[in-house]
């Protein structure tokens, strides 16, 4: 993959570069604030531009609002937020676009695990922290007021991009008792039920968030 790299630590940005060219992929651009990296990406056209939230100018969200910014203009850009603080207000209209992750970097535990969700970020999925997801859930709580605990926990594992076979084997149910809670998941969230996984987390938080 050719990868835009959004940090305004140094000592990270070179790290986390370092490690992605070890990884096979190829580093186009660097960016240490917002504005370098909406040019960066603009310039290089990456397949994925990995941002932190915080950046330069304002040390504030400037790395989120940088990435709707890019998004907006590069529909197809993969986009991975990579931070140590959950925003939820721009990260909502990103993952329901699709082609989006973001994890913790205090959370990142395995590097395999990490650069395969870079890759599957790259190719149209999504790839999010438990914890992000459930602080996304928390701002729009009411629409899931019918679900019983067991759909809720289902629809929090559904939202990290688990398929079915993957959350029936984190809750020791068979895949069909999973198939189940996602039918009257959706049912209760009037979804139509789609064959595809990650179109079927983006439209559960497409809802959520609307």
């Amino acid at each position: 993959m050719r990868i835009v790299i959004g940090e305004d630590s140094a000592l990270f940005r070179e790290g986390l570069a370092r490690l992605l060219a070890d990884a096979g992929h190829e580093i186009v651009g660097r960016a240490g604030d917002a504005p370098s990296l909406v040019a960066a990406v603009a310039e290089a056209r990456p397949d994925l531009a990995v941002i932190d939230i915080r950046m330069p100018p304002d040390l504030t969200d400037d790395g989120a609002r940088a990435a709707r910014r890019v998004r907006d203009e590069f529909p197809e850009l993969g986009i991975v937020l990579l931070s140590q603080h959950i925003e939820t207000r721009n990260a909502v209209e990103l993952v329901a676009q699709g082609r989006f992750g973001y994890l913790l970097k205090d959370r990142v535990f395995d590097v395999e695990d990490f650069l395969e969700a870079l890759r599957r970020v790259a190719a149209g999925g999504s790839a999010l922290d438990p914890e992000v997801v459930s602080r996304m859930i928390g701002a729009h709580r009411d629409p899931l007021a019918s679900l019983t605990a067991r759909e809720a926990e289902v629809l929090g594992l559904m939202a990290e991009g688990r398929t079915n076979l993957g959350i029936a084997r984190r809750l020791w149910l068979t895949e069909r008792t999973v198939e189940t809670h996602v039918g009257s998941i959706m049912a209760k969230l009037g979804l139509a039920t789609g064959e595809e996984h990650n179109r079927r987390v983006l439209a559960v938080l497409a809802y959520l968030t609307g």
